[in-house]
C-alpha cells in the first residue's frame, strides 16, 4: 500500500483497539502526530495512547475534536447516542465529517444525534486491521462530497483495503461476512487441528500446520485475482484427498451451514441497529 500523508486534523472519540489500529497506520504512513487527538474516558488508556503514539489525548471529548476536519466515532454502539448528543453543539459549529465505526448504528441515528449539517459516513472494519491487514466496507450518505469520501478512504486505508458499498443495508451483510468472518476461519482451523489430533498427529504439530495453512491460504487468495472457485479447483485433484474431504463437506451440507450462519449474523446486525439506534 502506498504511503499517504493526511494534512487535516483527525479526532477520535474512543481509544480502543480499532482506534489504535488506525492511529498506528496513519502515523506509519506519514501523518503528523500533531494532527491526531483522542477523547478517551479511561485514564490508563489515555496514558498508553500518549506513551505509544505521542499524540494529544484528553478526557474531554470536545477538546479532542476541536478544529478537526474528521471525527471518528470509535465507541461501543450503546454509547454512541450519549457521546454524540453531548457534542452536537460543537459538531454543528464546525461541521466536520463524522466517520462512524460503531457497529450497527445507522446514518439516520447518527445524523439525529450529531445535528443538522454534519456529513456522516459509516464503516465496518475487521479485526485484521490491528495488523494493517484488514478490509473495511464504507458507506456514505448522499450529501457527502467526493473530497469527504476521499478523506474517509485515506483514513481507512491505513488499516488495510477499502470497499465502498452503495446501500446502507449492505453493511449488515458486510458485518456478517468480513466483520465476523475471521472467527469463521479461526473455527475451521481449530476444528481441522482437533480432527488431525484425533487421527494421531501430535498436538503441537497439528496446531502449527493448521495455523500455517490458514495463513498461507489467505496469502495465496490475497495475491490472486480473487477467483476463489478456480483456486479451489486448482487444489482439488480428481480422485484425490482434497476431493474426498470436499465430498464430506458437501454431504454434511456445508453450503447450507455457511448460508445459515451468515444470515444469522446479518439479522443480528439489523437487530442491534434497531436496539441501539433508538
Amino acid at each position: 500500500m502506498e504511503s499517504q500523508q493526511i494534512g487535516q486534523r483527525i479526532g477520535f472519540l474512543g481509544g480502543g483497539n480499532m482506534a489504535r489500529a488506525l492511529i498506528g497506520g496513519l502515523l506509519a504512513r506519514g501523518t503528523a502526530a500533531t494532527l491526531l487527538s483522542v477523547g478517551e474516558p479511561a485514564a490508563l488508556a489515555r496514558q498508553q495512547l500518549a506513551a505509544d503514539f505521542n499524540i494529544a489525548v484528553s478526557a474531554d471529548n470536545q477538546a479532542a475534536i476541536a478544529g478537526c476536519a474528521l471525527v471518528i466515532l470509535a465507541v461501543k454502539p450503546q454509547e454512541a447516542g450519549k457521546v454524540l448528543g453531548a457534542l452536537a453543539p460543537a459538531l454543528q459549529g464546525t461541521h466536520p465529517v463524522l466517520l462512524s465505526i460503531a457497529a450497527g448504528i445507522q446514518v439516520a441515528s447518527l445524523q439525529r444525534w450529531a445535528g443538522p449539517g454534519v456529513p456522516v459516513i459509516r464503516t465496518m472494519p475487521n479485526r485484521p486491521a490491528l495488523l494493517g491487514a484488514g478490509v473495511s466496507a464504507v458507506y456514505a450518505a448522499a450529501d457527502v462530497t467526493a473530497p469527504q469520501r476521499a478523506l474517509a478512504t485515506a483514513v481507512m486505508s491505513a488499516a488495510g483495503e477499502v470497499v465502498w458499498v452503495g446501500r446502507e443495508s449492505d453493511l449488515d451483510v458486510v458485518t456478517a461476512l468480513s466483520g465476523s468472518g475471521p472467527a469463521y476461519f479461526f473455527l475451521l482451523a481449530e476444528l481441522m487441528m482437533q480432527a488431525a489430533i484425533a487421527e494421531g498427529l501430535e498436538p503441537d504439530a497439528a496446531r502449527q500446520l493448521a495455523v500455517g495453512t490458514l495463513h498461507g491460504a489467505g496469502a495465496l487468495a490475497h495475491a490472486s485475482d480473487g477467483d476463489l472457485v478456480r483456486m479451489r479447483q486448482e487444489v482439488t485433484s480428481k480422485g484425490g484427498t482434497t476431493e474426498a474431504a470436499l465430498g464430506a463437506f458437501a454431504a454434511a451440507d456445508l453450503n447450507g451451514i455457511v448460508a445459515r450462519a451468515v444470515h444469522a449474523a446479518t439479522q443480528r446486525s439489523r437487530d442491534l441497529a434497531a436496539k441501539f439506534g433508538d
